[in-house]
């Protein structure tokens, strides 16, 4: 599997970010787009269940590609990422494959994502519902991340490892350290779940 190390920033400014990556020659991938996600696991959830690292089968609808993703967290200090991605080309069979071999979608979930590229690294403005404005870079070492975070003027020491659960535990501190936004069953723009209103 792939290894890629990731960091995430939250409360940034996207027009901010937008002007200096135009500046630092960054190649834009895509503007902001809707995309939504499902997570797929067994019924026990015993992809996430694992002593000292989580995994999880993610189905994501890019706008009309449609990714499918397997990814293993290791549980260290910088939480690694290693993941597995392949594109189909059904976002709705693709989750009746599963259903059919005894797998279930445990959470939908709702985000915009604008994609930008400088230097090896992913740049994504990453919005997620209910949570301040998120940047996360995904790159192949830390010092490129480091690197990269230096010339967008991002402070390192604010820098959050990890997956978009962290940053919600961070902005919801009512989180249980063994709770995840994958338990909300379906989460989106439109209104605010009332778990994450008893969270806050």
């Amino acid at each position: 599997m792939q290894a890629e190390i990731e960091v995430r920033f939250l409360h940034v400014d996207y027009d901010d970010l937008r002007q200096k990556l135009g500046k630092a020659g960054a190649r834009q991938e895509h503007a902001m787009k809707a995309m939504k996600r499902v997570i797929i696991d067994y019924p026990d959830q015993r992809l996430q269940s694992r002593k000292g690292e989580w995994g999880f089968v993610r189905l994501r609808d890019e706008d009309g590609r449609v990714l499918l993703t397997y990814k293993l967290i290791k549980g260290d200090k910088k939480f690694s990422t290693h993941e597995i991605e392949v594109k189909v080309s059904s976002y709705d069979k693709t989750i009746e494959l599963f259903e059919a071999i005894g797998l279930k979608v445990i959470s939908e979930q709702h985000t915009r994502r604008e994609m930008w590229e400088l230097d090896d690294v992913e740049v994504s403005l990453d919005d997620w519902p209910w949570l301040p404005p998120m940047l996360e870079l995904e790159g192949p070492s830390e010092a490129a991340l480091h690197k990269i975070a230096k010339r967008l003027g991002l402070d390192w020491d604010n820098r959050i490892y990890g997956n978009s659960v962290i940053a919600y535990r961070m902005t919801y501190p009512g989180m249980a350290g063994t709770e995840s936004v994958r338990d909300i069953e379906k989460l989106t723009f439109d209104e605010m779940p009332q778990w994450l209103k008893d969270r806050q």
